[in-house]
């Protein structure tokens, strides 16, 4: 049975009302594109795309990654029907990100419903902030593989899950083409464009584009430009009649850069506020599917578009949303909860729960016995002040003291329930990783893997299906 899905909208959707032109996209830039329907429009008559993109990530990183991409197939197809033109989904596979740490994991429900990590290897500390297309998987994919077969449930379409990680993530291939091959291998049937960015050819088209950025100088006085130097991806800052590398202090002049930008392209790449103008000049863009982050900073790169004389693609939220598995709803029914009760700090709810577990009665002769002693050192307060006011003090310790004994057999009797009720407690816990992992939403932790062995290819139709009402809404 396919777990229901929750829609989250990150902010309502407008989609593009601009008239754009159709133009033919670059050979170098399709042939940059993994094989597929996706591309072959591309490769045809001059067409428009709506785009997306993220840093590659192991088994092709956190949910949001497959929402971006539905996304900009929902939108294409509505756009498409709505101008009359063919409008490309495409998907910009981020190789040129350096942020290993955040690509070197994968976290998913295990068999048991619990929170589990994987975690490919670390980089060292002093290692080179190599991108993300030189990263190879090495032979510790094998283990990771390995942990995502053991500790998820067997079912029927768990062979066919981990023949499609498995044929992408190799030892010898990248992070970022291992993730573009997954990501094509399962949303390429669905016109998914995937672009390998980090690809020779997309390189050597981005280049010129790139080394306009040069004469760019942002806010903290860096270049929106890096260039791979000695210690890794460097950002560059203008320094009299050449450019000086933020980490390494190398120094290269544009000369040198001109050079690289023929022979070496992969060497230079823009930073997160040129990438999108180098899409929008390589790619006939009418809007950018992103997410809450990069619709705030999107527009930050305004003065760039200008600079360089590129129109701007329209940045419109991504889809977001969360899958509910039924024994989620099934606790969340039997308490009479929403989803947001989940979303709180650990304890909290499964301390509500239980102190709503106590019998009425016993809640009520806590309430009676509270109320009793409230009253009664009342009235002895007041004879006592008429007698001896020097002995008000020890009756309001005596009240306290009396107080606090009630409340503290209280929390044995509620500590003691909680001991009776481990498994409600184990169930919020484990509701709870299904829901905000880590405390954070399940879109931003959890990878697609597990959910598709529980519920193979109809959980990516539902999905498919959930994304299209949403694009296609008024």
């Amino acid at each position: 049975m396919i777990p229901r899905i929750v829609p989250t909208p990150i902010a309502r959707l407008e989609p593009p009302t601009a008239r754009a032109t159709p133009r033919r996209v670059a050979p170098e830039v399709v042939a940059s594109t993994l094989p597929g329907p996706g591309r072959d429009r591309l490769a045809g008559d001059a067409v428009l795309a709506v785009t997306t993109g993220q840093q590659p990530g192991l088994f092709t990183g956190p949910l949001y990654t497959i929402y971006k991409a539905l996304s900009a197939i929902a939108l294409a197809r509505r756009l498409e029907r709505e101008r009359g033109v063919p409008v490309v989904p495409v998907f910009w596979v981020a190789g040129d990100d350096h942020d290993f740490a955040e690509a070197n994991h994968a976290s998913f429900l295990d068999a048991a419903g619990d929170l589990a990590h994987i975690v490919l290897r670390e980089r060292p500390a002093d290692a080179p902030l190599a991108p993300l297309a030189r990263e190879r998987c090495g032979d510790e994919i094998r283990a990771a593989l390995e942990q995502l077969t053991s500790g998820t449930p067997a079912t029927e379409f768990k062979a066919d899950v981990l023949r499609w990680l498995e044929a992408a993530y190799r030892p010898d291939a990248t992070l970022a083409d291992a993730c573009a091959e997954a990501l094509n291998a399962l949303l390429g049937p669905r016109g998914l464009a995937v672009l390998r960015a980090h690809d020779r050819g997309a390189k050597q088209a981005a280049a010129p584009w790139v080394l306009r950025g040069l004469e760019q100088t942002l806010g903290d006085g860096y270049t929106p430009v890096f260039v791979e130097a000695a210690q890794g991806r460097d950002r560059l800052a203008a320094n009299g009649d050449a450019y000086v590398t933020r980490r390494s202090r190398e120094r290269f002049t544009r000369k040198d850069l001109e050079r690289l930008a023929r022979e070496a392209p992969e060497r230079l790449s823009p930073n997160v506020l040129l990438r999108p103008v180098v899409e929008a000049a390589l790619l006939p863009t009418l809007a950018y599917a992103a997410g809450p982050a990069e619709l705030k900073y999107l527009p930050d790169a305004a003065p760039l578009y200008a600079a360089l004389g590129v129109a701007r693609q329209m940045p419109v939220p991504r889809w977001s949303g969360v899958i509910v598995e039924s024994r989620v709803d099934k606790l969340l029914q039997r308490h009479g909860l929403g989803l947001e009760a989940l979303d709180g700090k650990p304890g909290e709810l499964e301390a509500r729960l239980v102190r709503e577990a106590l019998p009425p009665e016993a809640a009520q002769s806590f309430g009676t016995l509270r109320q009793e002693i409230e009253a009664r050192y009342a009235g002895l307060a007041r004879v006592v002040a008429a007698v001896d006011p020097t002995l008000e003090r020890t009756v309001q310790s005596a009240r306290n003291a009396a107080l606090a004994g009630t409340q503290e057999i209280e929390k044995k009797l509620i500590a003691s329930l909680k001991r009776e009720s481990e498994t409600l407690l184990r169930q919020i816990s484990r509701a709870r990783d299904a829901v905000y992992p880590r405390g954070e939403p399940q879109e931003r932790v959890l990878t697609l893997a597990s959910f598709l062995i529980r519920y193979g290819p109809g959980l990516l139709d539902a999905l498919g299906d959930e994304v299209a009402r949403w694009a296609d809404a008024p």
